[in-house]
């Protein structure tokens, strides 16, 4: 038996939804947690996800103290940790288990774990994660599938990344803290998880500048200590709804919005004649049915996120017009293109792009979440399609957004879940 989502379409959303914690976020502040020394950290506004259970899962691992209180409260004693080698099933389900690396190197010098795993998007090398531990003076085996890192003592140096890697920039981040000296990180990415993750670091003691910026320095410290802090707002799931409102509601209201974070998106939907209103933490959308094709290229922040293509995609298809996205990010993320197909698109694919042929009608059909973003473009299909929309392994939505159906139905969808032989 297999748990599906299926969706009937063609209903017309009307409310208000409000957007949890920022998943991409959340998922680099827990293992940054335990960098304290000393104290407890308190982290409010933690999405209710899968991958927050694997983060949890792996914590206890090493022996850290994690209580999940009901309000979306996350309370973890990294007191009397103990640094084992992390080889724990939940290291290969999700990728942001990497983030140990940096935590662990950064507080003991030395880390073992097995190689990080989630979604396939092609070519996710963490070489550059590396090269940043190199320079820092740690040195690096690899054998059977498992990494180990270590260092005699790790000293500040200037990094240089080839490309803004989010991953990498937060990782280096999180190893520098104890580094003696200075460590600056040039070309580093600005999105605003990386200036949460900051920010929660200098609330413990760290002494990080410049995050959101292209240059961020570090000086070492002695020890961190424990603090309270609230995840700021998840702009891919924000994002996410404001495309599910352009493309099936008579008005929705998306609240718990930083709108600077969505400028990309928001300006791209201006361009298609979405009807919006954008305030200081929200943003109301009308539908409209005469919507013009655009041309989009995924770029680091703040350019237009690779996480946010897949959803707006089936969008797209609505256009009157000949619409095109490019990812030059993840060159690989269109399996959801294929999905589309099935129910009707017409998209071609062409190497790292594909081209919209619109408007469209879409069908329901049996359709499978590859990963987390197809999953939630599958979604915003279904709301659109005539007919029930199958789709098949959602564990990849439930990794990355909370109650997504719930919120839904909320809504007025009719979407609910089946067990299927």
């Amino acid at each position: 038996m297999e748990e599906v989502i299926k969706i009937e379409g063609g209903q017309k959303l009307k409310g208000s939804v409000r957007i949890s914690g920022s998943k991409n976020a959340t998922v680099a502040l827990i293992p940054a947690s335990i960098l304290a020394t000393k104290g407890k950290v308190n982290i409010f506004g933690v999405p209710n996800i899968s991958d927050v259970g694997h983060l949890s899962q792996l914590l206890r691992s090493l022996n850290v103290d994690v209580i999940q209180h009901d309000n979306e409260h996350l309370e973890i004693d990294p007191s009397v940790m103990v640094n084992i080698a992390l080889d724990h099933p939940a290291v290969t389900k999700l990728r942001a288990s990497y983030y140990f690396m940096g935590a662990l190197l950064g507080r003991y010098k030395q880390v073992n774990m097995k190689m990080p795993g989630g979604c396939y998007l092609g070519p996710r090398p963490i070489d550059l994660h590396l090269k940043g531990f190199e320079a820092l003076g740690a040195q690096i085996e690899y054998s059977q599938g498992s990494y180990k890192i270590f260092a005699k003592e790790l000293i500040g140096a200037k990094i240089y990344l080839d490309i803004p890697s989010v991953g990498a920039t937060i990782n280096i981040m999180m190893a520098a803290v104890f580094a003696k000296g200075r460590t600056s990180i040039e070309n580093a990415a600005k999105e605003p998880e990386i200036i949460d993750v900051a920010t929660m670091l200098n609330k413990m003691g760290a002494q990080i500048r410049g995050a959101g910026t292209n240059i961020i320095t570090i000086d070492g410290v002695e020890e961190l200590v424990g603090c309270t802090h609230e995840i700021i707002p998840d702009r891919i799931e924000a994002g996410t709804f404001i495309v599910i409102a352009a493309a099936a509601a008579d008005e929705m209201v998306i609240e718990n919005v930083i709108p600077h974070h969505l400028e990309a998106l928001l300006s791209k939907l201006e361009e298609m004649g979405v009807p919006m209103t954008i305030e200081i933490d929200k943003v109301t959308v009308r539908g409209s049915d005469h919507l013009k094709d655009v041309d989009i290229q995924t770029m680091p922040y703040p350019g237009f996120p690779t996480d946010l293509q897949q959803p707006l995609t089936p969008l797209l298809t609505r256009a009157n017009g000949e619409s095109t996205v490019k990812e030059t990010i993840y060159i690989e993320r269109f399996k959801h293109c294929i999905e589309l197909q099935r129910m009707g698109a017409n998209i071609n694919i062409i190497p790292a792009s594909a081209i919209i042929h619109g408007p469209s009608r879409l069908y329901g059909d049996k359709v499978t979440a590859t990963d987390l973003r197809c999953g939630a473009s599958l979604v915003v299909a279904g709301l659109m399609a005539e007919g029930v929309t199958e789709i098949h392994d959602i564990y990849h939505i439930d990794r990355g957004y909370e109650n997504l159906d719930g919120k839904l139905r909320d809504l007025g969808a009719n979407i609910w879940r089946e067990n299927v032989e």
